[in-house]
């Protein structure tokens, strides 16, 4: 009998406990519960977050503006959004900073031209509800959901502000993008851009940036690439490089789908080694760039050539080989569908030491096992669309932006156009 009371009393005690633990945190019960109907109704109304817009990090250069950084100025950049959606968050990096990194202030707002934006369409960007963000070095960090309409194809602002010396940088060298940067002071809220005296064609910080839209309306492709992806001599502020076309491309082919294409291209990338100037390997920057980008489905590779071509050489394809693999298997893992592009021509480029008869040979060893090996759940071939026809180890003459590995705006063009979109149908 004492046992059986003793029971009882210790099942009454364990509920009063239980409802005081309750009644005496009424705030966070209300908060988790608002954040869960939140939750609820969006899923309820089909909606989930994708990715809208991308750049790969890369560590600051030795000299120039990488390393120099920012202090009591405001950096405005230009990006140009591939999907539509009714509420936005954005992605910034400081993985490759050595301190921490202090964001002032940050806003969002539709681009008009140059620096200026459209009247009345800035928005504060909050993170965990304050204006103001410090990002340790080696850190990334995502914003406050926003009620922002984004526009696929619609260009964008996005504004920081640096109050603090922020050392060297994370940024993105090759935008093909001009961005604007202030005299000093705190300018994120300027919709007119005379205090924005200063330009450079790259990114700095911004990594990524989400909509939040229809559950199931399209794929999100993400281009894992070097420099021809990244966009190299295409017309700058143009948005022409091949991944910008195809999304052209598959919003008019279904454009009832909303996809997609998220650009993880850096100009001197390679698959096996790392650089100071053209950032770590492919393999090492794959889940970052490529498999954690949100609601990835899809993965277009075309790198390759700088292994072959940058000093010192790798002259042995079935190392390059080797590392595709390892990326197709790893794509496959995540439940990523993935394509392989076979590497373009680049016989007698103008890049000091760059061809070589042995790397040539290299080349095609590496093009014939992507298509025929069955690895990838497809192949373009934009060997075969690119190459002269009098001389198919060379670029077509009307695709070559002089440097005779670097395709024009006309060759970004016929690249995406090489692109099967049957491929991306469902």
């Amino acid at each position: 009998m004492l046992r059986m009371k003793m029971f009882i009393f210790i099942v009454l005690a364990s509920l009063l406990l239980g409802i005081t633990t309750v009644f005496a945190n009424p705030t966070n019960s209300s908060l988790a519960h608002d954040d869960d109907t939140t939750t609820i109704n969006k899923t309820l109304n089909h909606q989930s977050w994708k990715g809208a817009w991308a750049a790969s990090p890369q560590p600051p250069y030795e000299n120039g503006i990488s390393q120099e950084g920012f202090e009591n100025q405001t950096v405005r950049m230009i990006i140009h959004p591939h999907a539509s959606g009714e509420e936005v968050r954005l992605r910034f990096s400081n993985v490759f900073g050595s301190e921490a990194l202090i964001f002032g202030n940050v806003s969002i707002a539709l681009s008009e031209n140059d620096a200026v934006t459209v009247p009345g369409s800035n928005a504060h960007v909050t993170f965990s509800g304050e204006r103001s963000i410090t990002i340790p070095p080696g850190a990334e960090v995502i914003s406050d959901p926003l009620d922002f309409e984004v526009k696929d194809d619609q260009n964008l602002a996005v504004s920081v502000y640096i109050p603090e010396a922020s050392g060297p940088t994370t940024w993105h060298n090759l935008s093909r993008q001009t961005s604007y940067i202030s005299e000093s002071g705190d300018y994120t809220e300027a919709e007119e851009g005379a205090a924005f005296t200063d330009t450079d064609v790259s990114w700095f910080w911004l990594s990524g940036v989400d909509v939040l839209t229809k559950k199931n309306d399209g794929r999100v492709i993400v281009t894992l690439g070097d420099s021809i992806t990244d966009g190299h001599s295409s017309t700058i502020d143009a948005n022409l490089r091949w991944p910008d076309v195809l999304d052209d491309r598959l919003d008019e082919k279904y454009h009832n789908k909303n996809h997609s294409v998220l650009n993880a291209g850096i100009s001197g990338n390679k698959i096996l080694r790392d650089s100071p100037v053209y950032g770590v390997n492919a393999l090492a920057r794959l889940n970052r760039d490529v498999l954690s980008q949100t609601r990835a489905t899809d993965v277009i590779l075309l790198e390759g050539i700088n292994d072959i071509g940058h000093v010192p050489h790798t002259l042995d394809s079935e190392k390059i080989i080797a590392g595709m693999e390892q990326i197709a298997a790893q794509a496959h893992a995540k439940g990523l569908r993935i394509y392989a592009g076979t590497l373009l021509p680049f016989r007698d480029t103008t890049i000091k030491n760059y061809f070589t008869e042995e790397g040539e040979i290299v080349r095609q060893e590496v093009n014939e096992w992507i298509r025929t090996s069955g690895v990838f759940d497809g192949v373009i071939d934009f060997d075969m669309v690119m190459q002269d026809p009098e001389n198919p180890q060379k670029l077509r003459p009307e695709y070559d932006a002089g440097d005779h590995l670097h395709p024009n705006d006309a060759g970004y063009q016929a690249m995406a156009d090489a692109i099967d979109l049957a491929l991306f149908r469902h």
